[in-house]
């Protein structure tokens, strides 16, 4: 599928979201005291077209990539802990694997630019681009044509999982310094400045994280991405593991499926994939709101509520698996729960 294609998103099933609602206005309950699991309900309704939708294949994308610009210190850990966790994930043993198991949701790992050979790795998806993306604060941090085939890539995973059976996508990523693109995303496309949104990602201290947001301008003013291109952005100061979520995100989204959305990396790419299709956004469900500074502007800018706050900021598509479960919940409620007709209990007077 080519870009121009994959950015061309239907709308939403106004009919079949409002079957829902009337459905949830007769179920046995005082109207609205669901509050948001019944938002959340009719909203995938119309994401899906049906009205008692059932989420069955649960699918997580966690997608894998490394950062040029982690050599000018912008990460408490080492890059070489991107491929560590990666084997973790495949074995089943990262908080990923342990969430998505709690919720039936199964996880495909994607190597889209992680530094090192990972030919021998049972399981992992291959599509890298190249190992690892360039130091941005030396020039882009990838070719216009890299991000585009990255984005292509991406689609191409849920495409694959989509013959599996896919009917709700969670994002996810693993990126050793993935939070300096995510931040220099959000900083161009809010227009802030990178000290009001930048954070401490793995653990840096109060230093860390002065010298991570004056690398970011740096980079920003080295590249002068600009706002209103949204290729321009990403292939300037952004991740290939990013990119490859943008994909997934409108690929999901064309097929009508529901995008759940993790944290702050997750949030950057939504940024980019909202930028190139707006019609994504009625499809898009934030997890939830990460500790890490900078995602309250994140989603204020994409215009989005999140479903949890739990003070987390760990990534891999944890919020999302928790998030897709809250989901499924809602789903179940509206299919599952009788009427008042059904159950012979007396309506509002």
């Amino acid at each position: 599928m080519e870009l121009q294609q994959l950015i061309q998103i239907p709308p939403i099933d106004t009919s079949a979201a409002a079957q829902a609602r009337a459905r949830q206005e007769q179920l046995t309950k005082p109207q609205g005291s669901l509050g948001r699991l019944e938002e959340l309900s009719i909203q995938i309704a119309g994401i899906t077209g049906n009205h008692r939708p059932q989420l069955t294949h649960k699918t997580i994308v966690v997608m894998a990539g490394d950062h040029g610009v982690v050599a000018q210190g912008v990460s408490a850990f080492p890059q070489e802990v991107t491929p560590q966790m990666v084997a973790n994930f495949l074995n089943g043993g990262a908080a990923i694997n342990v969430l998505a198991r709690h919720v039936g949701a199964r996880v495909v790992v994607v190597d889209m630019g992680i530094a090192a050979d990972m030919s021998e790795f049972v399981g992992l998806v291959h599509k890298k681009i190249q190992p690892g993306t360039n130091d941005f604060t030396q020039g882009p941090a990838m070719t216009r044509e890299q991000a585009v085939q990255a984005i292509l890539a991406g689609a191409e995973v849920v495409e694959e999982e989509l013959a599996r059976g896919l009917d709700v996508l969670g994002t996810g990523e693993m990126g050793i310094g993935n939070t300096t693109p995510a931040t220099a995303i959000a900083a161009i496309l809010t227009g802030k400045d990178p000290t009001e949104i930048v954070g401490p990602g793995t653990g840096l201290d109060e230093a860390g994280v002065r010298h991570k947001a004056e690398v970011i301008r740096r980079g920003i003013e080295l590249n002068q991405p600009q706002a209103n291109d949204p290729l321009d952005v990403l292939s300037k100061v952004g991740g290939f593991e990013i990119a490859g979520l943008v994909g997934a995100m409108l690929a999901a989204a064309h097929h009508r499926r529901p995008v759940v959305v993790d944290g702050f990396i997750s949030t950057a790419a939504a940024m980019i994939a909202l930028s190139l299709a707006p019609s994504l956004h009625p499809y898009l469900i934030a997890a939830h709101r990460s500790r890490e500074r900078g995602h309250d502007a994140m989603l204020s800018w994409l215009q989005l509520n999140p479903l949890l706050d739990l003070d987390m900021r760990l990534g891999e598509g944890s919020g999302a698996a928790l998030a897709i479960g809250l989901a499924d919940a809602a789903c179940k409620l509206l299919d599952e729960m009788a009427t008042f007709a059904e159950a012979a209990v007396a309506g509002k007077k």
